[in-house]
């Protein structure tokens, strides 16, 4: 998670919205691992991570949410901290690990 990332839009074109319900794509699995998560994208096939077990927290958690702010919140993370996973989620949505919830 980078303090200076600017907005990222999704593969769509429009720009990720924490007040909308998001999941974990279908075409990806996630692998625990101390540091976080593995993470590969069948469709893709890119392996990317998930650099803290927290964010796995969110990012395993958005599909019972009613949107990405409620699945931070449920996560445990501290409130000077939501804007960078916030950000940390917008990049996700960017590259197709997460999609919004229909």
């Amino acid at each position: 998670m980078s303090a200076g990332s600017p907005a990222h839009s999704r593969a769509d074109g429009t720009a990720f919205d924490p007040g909308l319900p998001y999941r974990c794509s279908p075409s990806v699995a996630l692998r625990p691992e101390p540091f976080g998560a593995l993470v590969y994208h069948f469709g893709t096939r890119r392996l990317s991570f998930l650099k803290t077990p927290q964010l796995v927290d969110v990012v395993s958690g958005l599909e019972h949410h009613s949107d990405a702010h409620a699945a931070v919140e449920a996560a445990g993370v501290p409130q000077p901290q939501r804007p960078a996973y916030l950000r940390a989620l917008a990049g996700l949505a960017a590259n197709g690990t997460i999609e919004e919830r229909l």
